[in-house]
């Protein structure tokens, strides 16, 4: 592996000359300024994402002083974002993916932010078209075209979420593939702040109560010793679990935009770009007959 505890995928230029956390922010640049992004990440990557990520300002990127999975990430994300601005739109996007066509998954990100202000309590997220049965993904399957969209310039639909499926055996990942009603979930979500704050309110209230005695606290002179406290006595679970797989206000978004989630060396192959020989090629590399290799 080339990840390291200290110095994890997020960290690393895998394609292209950024870092996968650069290229994160980098994308969304155009639709939401520097000063507007906040990066959650562990105690122990904050000086790192700080060095990557200049135009971020300092306080904007927290340190969690453990691990406890994505729902008390979101939601401690989610009340800061509140906090300064009560009527604030989140997108939230995972720092370790790939997205080739950024004009389209911007496109897509401001074509959901439109969804939500329509109906300020709906959650949307995105769904990857599969390309193949994938048994590492998890799926989400589409229900009805919702009532009120039509397909905009840029040819977007949405549909209400039927059911999140969790990541499936080879025989039922195929069976998805066929039905043609299933996607990958893209673990990128768009919503209103308060509306995940009341998601976590109805179904995790203790996980709520303790970020909010966090955020509660920011910018004291205590803050670091309380969120360590309370983070600690969370009970760590995934956003998927603790919300989504529940909720009847979801609305799933079809996205073919080049998306790949790298978790293997051959998903990185697959999406970097190759040379006439079929070699990709990363840093000082001398090649001499040699054909489809990753160097």
């Amino acid at each position: 592996p080339e990840s390291r505890a200290d110095f994890p995928k997020q960290l690393l230029t895998l394609t292209g000359k950024r870092s996968m956390i650069q290229t994160t922010v980098d994308r969304i640049r155009d639709v939401i300024p520097a000063d507007r992004i906040l990066v959650v990440t562990g105690n122990g990557l904050v000086e790192n994402m700080v060095h990557q990520l200049p135009s971020v300002p300092r306080d904007s990127i927290i340190g969690e002083p453990c691990r406890r999975d994505t729902a008390p990430c979101i939601g401690l994300a989610a009340l800061l974002c509140a906090e300064k601005d009560p009527q604030a739109t989140m997108v939230v996007m995972p720092a370790d993916h790939v997205i080739k066509q950024t004009e389209d998954f911007c496109a897509a990100i401001q074509y959901a932010a439109q969804l939500v202000e329509n109906v300020p309590g709906r959650i949307a997220t995105f769904g990857i078209p599969p390309a193949y049965p994938a048994e590492t993904f998890g799926y989400i399957e589409r229900d009805d075209r919702l009532a009120e969209d039509a397909d905009n310039a840029d040819g977007f639909s949405a549909f209400r979420v039927k059911q999140f499926r969790e990541k499936p055996k080879a025989d039922v990942a195929e069976q998805y593939l066929q039905a043609g009603t299933f996607y990958w979930n893209s673990g990128i979500f768009v919503w209103k702040a308060t509306t995940i704050l009341e998601e976590l309110h109805r179904r995790e209230p203790k996980m709520l109560a303790h970020l909010e005695a966090i955020a509660s606290q920011r910018g004291s002179a205590n803050f670091d010793e309380v969120f360590a406290t309370e983070f600690a006595a969370i009970e760590g679970v995934s956003i998927d679990y603790a919300v989504m797989e529940g909720t009847d206000r979801g609305a799933v978004v079809p996205l073919d935009c080049g998306w790949s989630d790298v978790g293997a060396w051959s998903t990185l192959w697959d999406v970097s770009a190759h040379d006439a020989d079929g070699n990709v090629l990363h840093g000082d590399v001398i090649v001499e007959d040699s054909r489809d290799s990753y160097l």
